[in-house]
């Protein structure tokens, strides 16, 4: 059969087979093709002088067929035959494409090097053949591939450089990947796209210092694009942070409409907490994009930042009128701000609107301290049983604030039930452990107390407050002396600033006979903090050593502050009947 003959035929099976139904191509050749796209014009092939024989249609329409019904592997043996076979380009192609779709990186790259070794001018070959060559992990074939890739496409190679980043991001390996791409960039040092690529791929490997001097050569190749700014500020975030927001300045005045550079200066300036300059950054860009709720949220967020109440008021409410997203978070904040006002009956309303989203849980706790604090402790706790808790944590929190109301109400026994329930969910959670042990310690379960305690040591051997407390416990009923005197040593040496804990060892050695060393620990607690507690316990220590007039004095004093102390009162009916 003649060439012409050939043709015809070829092309009523070509045309045949653009109707057969599209498959799905597996995920993983799809995303190692992330390629420039193929030129609009092409070269016409050259096409062999084949004679389409009885046996080469019989072997390709086997070959479609077996595609159709999804006998990929097949497909490919067969496609990959025929195009061996005839050496048409146009058939190496389909080989191709069967073989991408197939899966099969090694019979891909197969194909796709056939399909270029017969039509070398076929840059989409090129392309696919270095994407799966990279995802092979061939770089030193893809390079080949690469070199090629850019010089076809020299007038617009910054765009094809643009194109190849997404590809060489994904490798896993980022100092060789970096490398390959200094590499391919190399011969280019006049385009900035280049030099942007080699930033952000050294970023990604680490080397910041690179990714700045590479970034600075695109900005300073092609000013007036944006991107090398943003990442020359990006990277100057942590080592010169106002240095960043000069350069972002800088390019504002240059190019005021740049919306993305501005927003980017509005949130660094926010970051360095300038926030009135930040908040004036955050106005232009809602007077250019009036409906935007997000800005008019992010602006009365930094004026409560300002305590401007009065200015974030008025942006909340324009974003509650605006409507859309941001709504539970307009109203929150507008929560918070009539607690800042004392007006809990509208903080109230605003909380109970929040229906969904992140701040959601937050409203929904401080309805249950509002409603304590106006002396509604039953309804507070209705409501936070009622809370929608999303994590784990969440959920110790609800329990521990169910407790705390409870404790609040003298009610020990249910809160100690409360705890223990929640212990039985998460049986090794510190705060758990610590709160049921201390709220054990008021019910006078001193010995399901200790076990509580010795068990959050064992999980977290430097938590000072389990050790603090067990000592404090026998301190307080005189049993066991040396062993709490351990305790609180072993407190204050992880917690060597706590005064309570300073306390506690004062009282150790109170209860030690060492009434010198610790009446110079009970003084240094008490100048840090004046509490009664910690001046009943000085007192007594001053008065047993003889100290009475002192001891009387500071017992006085610390009483006028605070008068319905219960333990300093105590221990002044025992000295001073």
């Amino acid at each position: 059969m003649n060439n012409f003959k050939y043709l015809i035929c070829a092309s009523l099976l070509l045309s045949a087979c653009a109707q057969t139904p599209k498959t799905a191509v597996p995920a993983q050749p799809e995303q190692a093709v992330t390629v420039a796209p193929e030129p609009v014009a092409e070269i016409a092939p050259v096409l062999p002088n084949v004679e389409l024989s009885d046996e080469l249609l019989y072997e390709y329409l086997l070959t479609e067929i077996a595609n159709q019904r999804g006998h990929k592997a097949l497909a490919v043996e067969g496609s990959s035959d025929i195009a061996r076979k005839t050496r048409d380009p146009r058939l190496a192609k389909r080989a191709a494409q069967f073989s991408l779709e197939l899966g099969d990186m090694n019979k891909a790259i197969d194909a796709f090097s056939f399909w270029q070794e017969i039509e070398p001018e076929a840059m989409m070959a090129t392309r696919m053949l270095s994407s799966l060559l990279l995802r092979g992990g061939r770089l030193d074939e893809a390079r080949v591939e690469f070199v090629k890739v850019l010089k076809a496409d020299e007038p617009d190679v910054g765009k094809t450089f643009l194109q190849l980043y997404p590809m060489t991001a994904s490798y896993p390996d980022k100092a060789v990947v970096l490398q390959l791409m200094r590499d391919l960039a190399a011969p280019y040092p006049e385009v900035a796209e280049a030099h942007l690529v080699v930033a952000q791929l050294a970023l990604a490997a680490s080397d910041e210092m690179l990714a700045l001097n590479e970034a600075r050569q695109a900005r300073k190749l092609r000013p007036e694009w944006d991107t090398p700014v943003a990442l020359e500020a990006q990277l100057l975030r942590k080592s010169a942070p106002q240095q960043g927001l000069e350069l972002l300045r800088r390019y504002l005045s240059s190019y005021p409409q740049a919306a993305p550079i501005r927003l980017q200066y509005a949130r660094a300036l926010l970051e360095q907490k300038q926030y009135k300059a930040a908040r004036d950054e955050f106005q232009q860009l809602l007077r250019a994009s009036p409906d935007d709720v997000d800005l008019a949220f992010a602006t009365a967020l930094i004026s409560l930042q300002l305590n401007d109440f009065s200015g974030a008021e008025a942006q909340l409410r324009q974003t509650l009128a605006k409507g859309g997203k941001g709504l539970d978070g307009a109203e929150y904040f507008l929560g918070q701000l009539s607690e800042a006002k004392e007006d809990e009956d509208e903080a109230l309303v605003h909380y109970r609107e929040v229906k969904a989203g992140e701040y959601l849980f937050s409203a929904q706790l401080r309805m249950v301290y509002l409603l304590n604090k106006r002396g509604k402790p039953d309804e507070a706790r209705q409501h936070l049983q009622q809370a929608q808790a999303t994590n784990n944590q969440q959920r110790v929190q609800l329990l521990m604030i169910e407790a705390q109301l409870l404790r609040g109400t003298l009610q020990f026994a249910e809160a100690y039930r409360v705890l223990q329930q929640g212990l039985v969910k998460f049986p090794r959670h510190p705060e758990l452990l610590y709160e049921a042990a201390m709220t054990g310690e008021k019910l006078a379960k001193y010995d399901e107390s200790e076990k509580l305690l010795r068990q959050l040591i064992q999980i977290k051997p430097d938590h000072a407050h389990a050790y603090n407390a067990l000592g404090y416990s026998l301190l307080e009923r005189n049993v066991r002396i040396a062993e709490a005197v351990v305790l609180v040593e072993k407190a204050l040496e992880l917690a060597p600033d706590d005064l309570a804990v300073m306390d506690s060892v004062g009282w150790a050695y109170f209860r030690s006979g060492k009434l010198d060393e610790s009446v110079k620990m009970l003084k240094r607690a008490f100048a840090g903090n004046p509490d009664p507690e910690i001046a009943a316990h000085l007192g007594e220590v001053l008065w047993v050593r003889g100290d009475k007039e002192q001891a009387t004095k500071l017992w006085q004093d610390s009483l006028k502050d605070n008068p319905d102390n219960a333990p300093l009162q105590a221990v002044m009916k025992r000295f001073l009947p």
